[in-house]
């Protein structure tokens, strides 16, 4: 291996791969490569135009290194054809693990997931979100880590020094679901140490019989921005935070329980919470289709000064899986503000697979506002839907 690096600054990057399948027990290479096409219904508030399309590039190189190892590594890349800022690269992982008895070490970039409710997830805190991906959040960017797990019979604990900050990604002047002044890339960090502060988060989990309950810690950087008004731009504002979270679900019968609740110190002090069930009709129209019915509601300490949406808000959705070949879902969702009653979004997603290699999926959104003292006001003529060919190899 040593001389494997003193010649790896003068190889391709695909002899690079070749030799180190070569030095490994095992080596696979799969992925996913898009299309994607966004048609909005109206032009945007400052004249962006209606077509929006898009190729994505998804690839996943994995190395089994001996008998209790291995290395992942998931770079990304989207080339856009009307926002710049959307075409974006990044790692989403070049991750090292090691496991051993009841213990486990990642290194290097990786992705980590906390919650359980469907329409917020609150205590999902070590990743940042890329927000130029998706409407819902649900798309993060890699986070450097180093993981600890230890997984005991009285519970997991995963323990993290995450010593890199990654930045938060916005739409372009040319783009889409943004504010009426472009989010500036002049960034504003209360830490002198700015993206170097190191952050640390902490995590104990544990099952109580058909109850699902993980209680986290985090302190560093807070994902979540404030912004600033400052010489006529929209300045994001990372503020130092400590956030106590909560999770829990449980199943009883065919109903699905869930919680997510947070208390976050940070520039504001705030408490939040989702709460809320699935009820599962199995066998719905004499079908082997299952119907899920959801509803669950969002709350914000702060109200209306909330930089975040669902301060005050009820989901309802319904999610219908036909439990064919296909894999073929179909998720349909509302939040309705309970403050104020002309503010709502809706949203409907749907896949299915053509191929064993080629799937579709399908997502719309809609935006109804018109109270201009809303965060989402600006959204208002951002109502589109998103068509997506995905081929996987």
């Amino acid at each position: 291996m040593k001389d494997l690096l003193s010649t790896a600054g003068r190889l391709s990057a695909s002899a690079i791969l070749t030799l180190l399948a070569l030095q490994c027990h095992a080596f696979e290479f799969a992925g996913q490569a898009n299309v994607e096409h966004r048609q909005f219904f109206s032009d945007g508030e400052q004249g962006q135009g209606k077509g929006q399309s898009s190729l994505v590039l998804q690839p996943e190189f994995y190395w089994q290194l001996g008998e209790s190892a291995d290395f992942t590594f998931t770079p990304f890349y989207r080339f856009d054809s009307l926002d710049d800022e959307r075409t974006h690269g990044d790692i989403r992982e070049a991750l090292y693990l090691n496991y051993w008895d009841d213990y486990e070490i990642r290194v290097g970039i990786g992705k980590v997931f906390w919650g359980v409710t469907e329409s917020a997830h609150l205590v999902d805190v070590v990743n940042q979100t890329d927000a130029i991906e998706a409407v819902d959040g649900e798309d993060k960017l890699g986070q450097p880590m180093i993981h600890f797990t230890s997984i005991k019979e009285w519970g997991t604990i995963d323990a993290m020094v995450l010593p890199y900050f990654r930045e938060r990604t916005f739409s372009g002047k040319d783009g889409r679901l943004r504010p009426t002044l472009p989010v500036s890339k002049d960034v504003i960090y209360e830490s002198s140490r700015e993206e170097k502060h190191v952050d640390f988060a902490l995590r104990y989990s544990q099952m109580y019989g058909d109850w699902d309950v993980g209680l986290s810690y985090f302190q560093g950087t807070n994902r979540d921005p404030y912004f600033r008004l400052a010489g006529g731009e929209v300045k994001p504002y990372y503020a130092q935070a400590k956030q106590l979270g909560l999770d829990v679900q449980g199943i009883v019968g065919d109903w699905l329980w869930k919680l997510e609740t947070i208390y976050r110190d940070s520039f504001d002090h705030h408490t939040g919470l989702v709460s809320g069930f699935e009820y599962t009709i199995v066998g719905v129209f004499d079908r082997v289709w299952d119907l899920g019915l959801i509803a669950e509601y969002l709350y914000d300490s702060r109200g209306n000064n909330a930089q975040t949406i669902g301060q005050n808000d009820i989901f309802a959705g319904t999610r219908l899986a036909l439990n064919d070949e296909d894999s073929t879902e179909i998720l349909l969702g509302v939040t309705q503000d309970l403050d104020n009653s002309d503010v709502y979004s809706a949203k409907l997603e749907a896949s299915s697979r053509l191929t064993n290699h080629l799937s579709w999926t399908l997502d719309a959104w809609l935006f109804e506002n018109e109270t201009p003292s809303d965060l989402l006001y600006f959204a208002r003529k951002d109502d589109f839907i998103e068509l997506s060919l995905e081929y996987y190899f």
